[in-house]
């Protein structure tokens, strides 16, 4: 049954203060001299500081961020190894749940914001707003720790409960999806995004979000009995949650206010959406971030990617994973033959076009003067360098001489929902839920149309290679989990995929990321003679006497075919994520010390 715990004790918990007077303590973040928001301009601002929680782009190289999110993941790596999926985080790596103070500071709001005077509409908006960012920060809570206390209303001071219990992850998401439901009702309809605040599609988008995670973490956990998996958790409620997917995305999409933006430009939409620095208008963005730096509102992504380096590579898994022009599998002597010639594997002509806008392609603009080197930069260090030999361009604002020279002044947009995504969950649910392929096709269709790909067509994409790692899903299933990667690279959204899909089985564990074929292609030639020690080679399977080498290839000295292996040396092994424990994290000591045992540590910490 659902519990209701109050904010004010799981505050007690999580600070190291605790007065006397903590439970009669009103929020410090208040607006309003009389002990409650009394205006709607004071719920307006009160709400505005939930906005600045929402995700960022990172300041600099190796950043915390949306840019380089993907860098813990199959899909991107910098020069160090990522310790969660390498298995490496200990309990001392555990953090504090600060999502619960915001959480408590939505609560306080909740409470009294309904006590407001002014426009019932405006009064409305601002409580969808707060029933939204409840909803994201519990969500944020789900997927880190799995498992936690809901709490969602306010006791007095009289009440003498002190510790609190964790609630089944299916208690909360299934309050998360009711608070979404409340903001749903209350939320403003808008056609565009111009306000640049929460409204009634963003809600059902993040339902769909939410929905979609929860019914696949459930499936799949189950399926390979991880322990994740919820106890008692059936197909039924699975299948509950897969419909709310579907169903809250087909509310957004049958609205008929959004749409794939295109200008019939097929090389060049799909990246210039995410340099444009003023998103308001477009018609496929339903919330974003806009950063101005002339108020010192920037970040440093374009700096560090314009040099083609960075210190961070696309991998060659992501690269493998685009599709040819044709809409089929990238295999065989076509790949063979387009890896001799650095480069050619990520040209347009041959491959899905939105490939050749997200890795940075030799002539491509880079920065004021400056264009993408026909070769990339493996042989330097610090932020020049490039890990895999495939630089990440989507993101690159390349005709700003600011972001691409000073940290924070790039403004390339952070966005948090668009139509994309809405269609990609439908088209999931869809598949998940057995239901009618051809919807699912037809709700590619226009991310295909866009770059001027053919139709998903789940017979001739369908990848049977014995390497990859997909290759025993349903045609259709593969087919959706193939467009999300490659229609939403960088945007945050794989680690969630790979973690809801109980995929680091296929996808991480003893798997080591390559990037381009070194040995068998021309950049070996061009680098044999401009390595770190003159005329030598970089491929030093041991270094010379004396020297030392930090890039490394696979195979043996006797390959004719030899990729680009980052960590080789340092993950000699591959990945060793641990599918018993690092599909959540930690929960820290103090904690559990604190509920007197009420809560349980995570499995196998």
């Amino acid at each position: 049954m659902k519990k209701i715990h109050s904010l004010y004790i799981l505050l007690l918990i999580f600070t190291c203060s605790c007065s006397e007077d903590f439970l009669n303590r009103l929020p410090q973040d208040q607006l309003s001299t009389s002990g409650s928001l009394a205006s709607v301009n004071e719920l307006r601002l009160y709400m505005n500081q939930f906005y600045e929680q929402l995700p960022n782009h990172p300041n600099f190289t190796g950043g915390e961020g949306v840019a380089y999110d993907d860098a813990r993941t199959d899909n991107m790596i910098f020069t160090t190894v990522n310790p969660r999926l390498n298995g490496q985080l200990t309990i001392s790596n555990a953090t504090e749940l600060s999502e619960y103070k915001q959480i408590r500071g939505l609560n306080f709001f909740l409470n009294q914001a309904k006590q407001a005077k002014g426009n019932a509409a405006d009064i409305n908006q601002y409580l969808g707003e707060a029933y939204f960012f409840r909803a994201w920060f519990y969500f944020n809570l789900v997927k880190k720790y799995g498992d936690v206390s809901w709490v969602n209303s306010l006791l007095n001071a009289e009440d003498e409960s002190t510790f609190l219990e964790r609630d089944s992850r299916l208690v909360v998401v299934d309050s998360i999806l009711k608070d979404l439901d409340r903001a749903g009702e209350l939320l403003a309809v808008q056609s565009n995004n111009n306000t640049m605040r929460i409204h009634r599609d963003v809600a059902w988008a993040m339902s769909s979000r939410v929905a979609l995670h929860e019914g696949t973490w459930q499936k799949y956990h189950q399926a390979k009995a991880t322990g994740f998996a919820s106890p008692g958790i059936n197909a039924q409620k699975i299948s509950s949650y897969l419909t709310q997917a579907r169903d809250a995305a087909k509310k957004v999409m049958d609205a008929g206010r959004w749409q794939i933006s295109s200008t019939g430009k097929p090389l060049e939409d799909y990246k210039n959406m995410f340099i444009n620095t003023d998103l308001r208008g477009d018609r496929e963005v339903l919330l974003f971030r806009r950063y101005n730096p002339a108020e010192n509102i920037g970040h440093g992504v374009s700096k560090y990617l314009s040099t083609a380096g960075g210190d961070i590579g696309i991998t060659l898994s992501l690269v493998d994973d685009y599709l040819t022009r044709e809409g089929k599998p990238f295999v065989g002597l076509q790949r063979e033959q387009a890896q001799k010639s650095y480069g050619e594997e990520l040209q347009p002509t041959i491959r899905d076009p939105r490939l050749f806008q997200t890795a940075g392609v030799a002539g491509q603009p880079l920065r004021p003067g400056a264009v993408v080197p026909s070769y990339p930069p493996i042989n330097q260090s610090g932020f020049n360098r490039n890990t895999t030999g495939y630089p990440m361009y989507k993101y690159v604002e390349y005709n700003n001489v600011a972001a691409t020279t000073d940290d924070g002044m790039s403004a390339a947009p952070v966005i948090y929902f668009r139509y994309a995504e809405v269609l990609l969950n439908y088209a999931e649910a869809i598949v998940e839920l057995d239901g009618d392929v051809n919807l699912a096709v037809q709700a590619l269709t226009p991310l295909r149309t866009r770059v001027g790909m053919p139709a998903v067509n789940i017979e001739a994409e369908y990848n049977t290679q014995a390497d990859y790692p997909f290759r025993n899903l349903s045609k259709a299933l593969q087919a959706v989990r193939r467009e999300r990667r490659v229609e939403m690279v960088a945007e945050g959204t794989r680690l969630n995929d790979i973690m809801r899909w109980a995929a680091a089985d296929v996808l991480l564990v003893g798997k080591r990321p390559l990037g381009a074929l070194f040995v068998g292609s021309d950049l070996a030639t061009q680098n044999t003679s401009t390595g770190f020690y003159g005329d030598a080679l970089l491929y030093f399977d041991t270094a010379p006497a004396g020297k030392s080498i930090n890039f490394y290839l696979n195979g043996q000295a006797s390959d004719s075919k030899r990729y680009i292996d980052p960590y080789k040396q340092v993950m000699p092994n591959g990945y060793g994520f641990k599918v018993n424990r690092d599909y959540l994290l930690p929960i820290q000591q103090r904690m559990l010390e604190l509920t007197n045992g009420k809560w349980k540590q995570n499995p196998n910490w």
